[in-house]
């Protein structure tokens, strides 16, 4: 069994009352917090407190995907009744330089700095070229074209695949990637790609719609959008490649997939 919950869908920002990117995956045994963008912290806690999560794994270093860390050290150090006030957390390669320069820049000295963030968490960064176990989830990582190193993620309970895109521009490799995933969590910030394709992070609805159709998904979950294109517009440019209606992102969301 794997149950997907939405806690948070928007773009580079938090749409009005949606934040940005993060989703909780639970299996029998785990849960698991995919990215901790900002806004999500107040949804993950109407599904789960803040003890109760078995890892975080983050998919890349930009604020959009990240900053709600710094809410959940206070939280973690600070809140009371907690039961656990240490959660593993895995980046991505240079993560743990990342953070130890935004604790310089909130710590009150150089001390407090060194442990900001180490006191609450496992820090700890993965290596994408490998798998990665957090409970009985397995993940496994891809590159993906975005302005940072960015990677796409399966996670499988053995049974049950979900895949989640990240930010990313179009690439081939991700349909054999996703190849037979039973839903795809896809960005779709745009509704037009620029010219120059050196320009070109983040993929658009469309694309989103033609990736989930080439790879075969029944679900399609469109995130990472601004509401301010026009979510009908937005479902409908999907909608019309995948051949199929798509699910937006939206905090509360729930997807069970189980036999």
């Amino acid at each position: 069994m794997i149950r997907l919950t939405v806690l948070g869908g928007a773009a580079a920002c938090p749409n009005p009352g949606q934040g940005c990117s993060a989703y909780l995956i639970e299996s029998e045994k785990t849960a698991l917090l995919l990215d901790c963008g900002p806004d999500t912290l107040a949804a993950l806690q109407l599904h789960r407190p803040l003890d109760a999560l078995t890892a975080i794994v983050i998919s890349h270093l930009h604020a959009d995907h990240i900053l709600d860390l710094i809410p959940l050290r206070y939280g973690l150090k600070y809140m009371p009744g907690l039961t656990r006030r240490h959660l593993p957390l895995w980046l991505p390669p240079g993560g743990k330089a990342l953070l130890h320069r935004m604790a310089t820049a909130l710590a009150v000295d150089a001390e407090e700095a060194e442990g900001f963030f180490s006191e609450v968490f496992s820090l700890m960064e993965y290596n994408p070229t490998e798998t990665l176990q957090c409970g009985d989830l397995t993940l496994i990582f891809t590159p993906t074209q975005h302005w940072v190193p960015c990677w796409a993620i399966r996670i499988t309970d053995g049974q049950w695949h979900i895949g989640y895109s990240a930010d990313t521009g179009p690439i081939p490799s991700l349909v054999d990637f996703f190849a037979g995933v039973h839903a795809l969590i896809c960005e779709g910030t745009l509704r037009e790609q620029p010219p120059d394709t050196s320009l070109q992070g983040h993929l658009t609805a469309q694309q989103a719609g033609h990736l989930a159709r080439a790879i075969g998904t029944p679900t399609l979950i469109l995130t990472h959008y601004w509401t301010n294109l026009g979510t009908e517009y937005l479902a409908r440019d999907a909608a019309a490649a995948f051949g199929q209606p798509v699910i937006l992102a939206q905090p509360g969301l729930q997807l069970t997939f189980s036999a």
